[in-house]
């Protein structure tokens, strides 16, 4: 008996909530018509509303009479579409090296010349500073070797030698 009233109750509740929704879209609808002067102008909140409508009310389209079922459709998915792209937006390219880890590795290649990018990564590593091996030898210190000498200077060097 209990059970069977409140089946009664969630159906008189069901139906009344079908009745606001439809209430609510055929007014929506009016405020379009009035504002609009001879072809219905509908705004970016209207069409939020009537994506919304879509996904919340399942007799949506007996009510819409403005525009097609199929354009309602096609804003919710542009606005799906839109959504997911917006989320799913990153912070774009290659995380940024602090200045610590750049002063460092510039350090650490002046005191020791002789090693090179993979020595200089593999000894962060060590200390926990995860950075490229390709970042390493980006930010070393190059160090200028002096100038080799000419082919003319070679040939007046040695010209006794030669001859």
């Amino acid at each position: 008996m209990l059970e069977a009233l409140l089946d009664l109750f969630r159906i008189l509740l069901e139906r009344r909530a079908v009745l606001i929704a439809e209430n609510l879209a055929l007014r929506q609808q009016l405020a379009v018509l009035r504002r609009s002067v001879k072809r219905p102008r509908l705004k970016p909140r209207d069409r939020i509303f009537w994506a919304l409508m879509s996904r919340l009310w399942s007799g949506w389209r007996s009510a819409l009479i403005i525009v097609k079922p199929a354009t309602v459709v096609r804003w919710h998915r542009k606005g799906f579409k839109l959504y997911w792209r917006w989320t799913s937006r990153g912070e774009p390219g290659r995380p940024a090296v602090t200045r610590e880890v750049r002063d460092l590795i510039r350090r650490m290649s002046k005191a020791n010349p002789l090693w090179g990018a993979p020595r200089i990564h593999g000894e962060l590593l060590k200390v926990g500073i995860d950075v490229s091996e390709s970042t390493v030898a980006k930010y070393m210190v190059r160090i200028r070797k002096p100038p080799s000498s000419t082919w003319r200077a070679f040939l007046d060097n040695h010209v006794r030698d030669l001859v």
